[in-house]
């Protein structure tokens, strides 16, 4: 970080990792953009939560570049989206203070209703309401609870589903009478993910790409925010 600050090269043998260094990729893409004498309006970056402090890091070195620079983490189905998902954003502007979008929709509480909740905000959304074809299921996850891996986490239809990741597929369903049922298809998943039902995924390991992508709605939010405009998105 402080070599780009410098407008020096990034030594990458000291990580591990070799993909490590790409999160500093979008911040030598906007350095470059400065130094051309173009620079970019706005910056929208969103990762896992744990990526927070790098964006913190990123804030610190954009302001010093002349942006107004707002992070934090959020909560996915608080703008729309059937899973509960968070992720650490940051919005970077030139032409005006940045910030977070404001929530559209209520969060996720294990036992609350979904009717409840600040009546200011739009009601959180469930695996049922985008996939009514399925009708009642509850979702077992391939993760463990509590760090014991024979306690598989469990949400019914009637809740938004956990996060989507790429193995998503591992994921069982099972019906009211505990019977197994068919697993997501990409189709449902990528509608978990704010994707049309008939989006033509294509390519090597589609379920990585849907585990990958930026949620339609919070993707919406973020870019909204940071260009001051309305976006339409599909329902």
């Amino acid at each position: 970080m402080k070599a780009l600050a410098a407008r020096q090269p990034v030594d990458r043998t000291v990580f591990a990792d070799p993909r490590t260094p790409l999160v500093l990729e979008p911040l030598r893409w906007a350095v470059e953009a400065i130094d051309l004498g173009r620079p970019c309006r706005a910056i929208v970056l969103e990762q896992v939560p744990a990526v927070l402090p790098v964006w913190e890091a990123y804030a610190d070195m954009l302001r010093l570049e002349g942006y107004s620079v707002a992070t934090g983490v959020l909560a996915a189905e608080q703008y729309g989206l059937p899973q509960t998902r968070k992720r650490a954003g940051l919005i970077a502007r030139l032409d005006g203070d940045a910030t977070l979008p404001a929530p559209t929709h209520r969060p996720y509480r294990k036992g609350v209703p979904q009717a409840d909740g600040d009546p200011g905000l739009k009601p959180w959304r469930s695996m049922g309401d985008v996939l009514p074809h399925r009708g009642d299921f509850t979702v077992i996850s391939n993760y463990g609870t509590g760090g014991d891996p024979r306690n598989r986490g469990r949400r019914t239809s009637g809740e938004p589903a956990f996060t989507v990741t790429g193995k998503i597929s591992r994921l069982r369903l099972i019906d009211p009478d505990g019977r197994e049922l068919p697993r997501l298809t990409p189709s449902e998943a990528g509608v978990l993910q704010g994707m049309p039902a008939d989006w033509p995924w294509t390519g090597g390991d589609i379920a990585q790409q849907i585990g990958n992508l930026c949620p339609v709605e919070l993707a919406a939010a973020l870019a909204q925010a940071a260009l001051g405009e309305r976006l339409a998105v599909a329902a």
